[in-house]
């Protein structure tokens, strides 16, 4: 189930295109590999796999670079193709896989029991081969066509300015933002959608195009860079952050840069297309993104007539691969923020979709503007207990630009999501020393039902004129560095000289309860020091408070199973 509606474009090109392209079956499978030997990473040149952007946000917030940033190993990627005479489709550093795709599936078992494979599942049957199908809606344009003039927000940004966004950015108080400066200029916001019909034409992204700030762009269905296309979804969604027409319609982040990418397949809904939003987070990483907005959402998929679909006690926040890129990627520096779904309180499934479910994704639901919460909207608690949504916005009905550069109403978490995205953006701005963790906290407790959170309306509609970072509140991340993450074992903890305490440590869940703590002496001159998990922790999120030295930090780490 998709957290969204959509049109699907049947364009010309399509029909006209030669039966023989499409006469075979091809199959998806998801290999998975023991280690990372053969990988063309080194740690000692991230660079190499890391962009600068990307290096400096994990500089800025003490991130570590680790094993799990470096690439899947080319030795074993080369030896499947070769085995299988397949095509790659993604590959999965975080999670180190591969997605290669079959015409003949009789190569599988034998794959299965090569020494560098622990599993091959199927996740994906196309009629046609995927990456023969034609690029769509005339997206073979690949250079971005440039506006006469830049257009820029006013010094005004009253409600007439905002034209009909005027609602859904008062409801959260955004401009109180924009009046203060801030809005978005210099981060970077990674939209995972369905495709965006109309980028390189549409007026409302004149100022987009003109000023260069789409940063990247690619098709994770058919790899390929063109996104202009495919559907008017994630133009729509777009269009609530970086859209301009004043005095008609302004986005909630229009001076923010973007990357864009499709990672929805419109024709099937297959579990394949979580292994696209992996790829598209760990792009979105590789490119340094500060946040990732989400507005897809899956439960109920198939492979052919096989039934595919999650089961209530999937979506735990932790198992489904979104899910587990969500909370990588937040353990990497990225605020993810994630649709509820619209399976709220009018379906047999009644709950939030993946990767909304994920520990630490800022989950958003879909109110109206008297803050009441849809009847679609998705509930919680997630499987594992966890409370969601963390929040809500306006998306019942919410406002967007359309095909034809004008506005229209469109219901759905799919809307209020990114208008999240973009204000959370802009915030995040105002002090860059924070992490997701923090600002997640701050944006929830900022919220009206703060007092009383619960599973339908999660904390709320949020205040971002009530929410405020203190820059002297937040510490120096620099003092400390925590790695692997994600990790099995133990954890290490880097300092950048030697301090003169012991360091104090206490692990807990995102609830706030305790699982682990105690002080740890130091080894290698006083640099680093182990962080002894319990074996027991089961695999999650949780949070690593740190302090010693007069330093102090709380990192959000995933402890995953050993060979997941």
């Amino acid at each position: 189930m998709k957290a969204f509606f959509f049109t699907l474009f049947l364009p010309l090109a399509f029909l006209l295109c030669p039966a023989g392209v499409f006469s075979q079956a091809q199959y998806a499978f998801r290999v998975s590999f023991t280690d990372k030997h053969g990988t063309a990473g080194d740690l000692s040149r991230p660079e190499a796999f890391l962009s600068a952007r990307a290096l400096a946000r994990r500089t800025r917030l003490g991130i570590l670079i680790d094993s799990a940033d470096l690439p899947v190993s080319v030795t074993y990627t080369d030896s499947v193709l070769k085995f299988t005479s397949g095509v790659l489709h993604t590959t999965s550093r975080w999670q180190n896989n591969m997605v290669v795709l079959l015409t003949d599936t009789t190569v599988v078992a034998p794959l299965r029991t090569r020494s560098f494979v622990t599993g091959a599942q199927l996740i994906a049957r196309f009629a046609s081969p995927l990456h023969a199908m034609p690029v769509k809606d005339g997206s073979g344009r690949k250079d971005l066509p440039t506006a006469e003039k830049a257009v820029s927000l006013m010094k005004t940004t009253g409600a007439a300015y905002y034209g009909d966004a005027y609602d859904q950015i008062h409801l959260a108080n955004g401009e109180v933002l924009h009046n203060k400066g801030l809005r978005g200029k210099g981060m970077l916001i990674a939209v995972l959608d369905a495709g965006f019909a109309g980028l390189n034409t549409l007026g409302g992204f004149d100022s987009l195009r003109s000023s260069g700030r789409i940063i990247d762009t690619f098709n994770i269905d058919y790899r390929v860079p063109y996104v202009d296309g495919y559907s008017i979804h994630g133009t729509e969604v777009l269009s609530t952050m970086a859209g301009i027409i004043p005095d008609l319609f302004v986005g909630t982040a229009p001076d923010a840069d973007y990357a864009l990418y499709v990672t929805e397949d419109n024709s099937s809904e297959q579990p394949f297309e979580l292994d696209n939003l992996v790829a598209g987070l760990e792009r979105a990483d590789s490119v340094g993104a500060d946040v990732a907005t989400i507005s897809l959402g899956y439960n109920f998929m198939s492979i052919g007539t096989k039934d595919a679909s999650l089961s209530l006690a999937d979506i735990d926040g932790k198992t489904t691969v979104a899910a587990r890129a969500a909370n990588t990627a937040t353990a990497k520096g990225m605020l993810v923020v994630a649709s509820a779904g619209n399976d709220g309180g009018v379906s047999d499934w009644g709950k939030v979709l993946t990767p909304g479910d994920a520990d630490s994704a800022l989950t958003c639901g879909s109110v109206n503007g008297s803050k009441a919460v849809s009847p679609t909207s998705g509930r919680g608690p997630n499987a594992a207990g966890v409370l969601k949504p963390d929040v809500c916005m306006m998306g019942w009905p919410g406002i967007v630009l359309n095909s034809s550069g004008t506005t229209t109403a469109v219901t759905g978490t799919s809307i209020a999501t990114p208008e999240l995205a973009g204000l959370a953006a802009c915030f995040w701005a105002s002090n860059l020393k924070a992490t997701p963790a923090q600002l997640r906290r701050v944006i929830r407790e900022s919220a009206h039902l703060a007092e009383t959170p619960d599973n339908t309306a999660g904390y709320g509609v949020p205040d971002f004129g009530k929410a405020t970072l203190s820059f002297d509140s937040i510490p120096d991340l620099s003092q400390f560095r925590v790695g692997p993450n994600p990790f099995t074992g133990s954890l290490s903890v880097w300092t950048g000289a030697r301090i003169t305490d012991d360091l104090v440590w206490r692990l807990t869940d995102l609830s706030g309860r305790q699982l682990g703590g105690g002080t740890q002496g130091s080894t290698q001159g006083g640099i680093v020091y182990i962080i002894p998990v319990a074996a027991d922790v089961p695999a999650g999120t949780y949070i690593l408070q740190l302090s010693g030295g007069g330093s102090l930090k709380s990192v959000l780490v995933q402890k995953m199973l050993e060979n997941h």
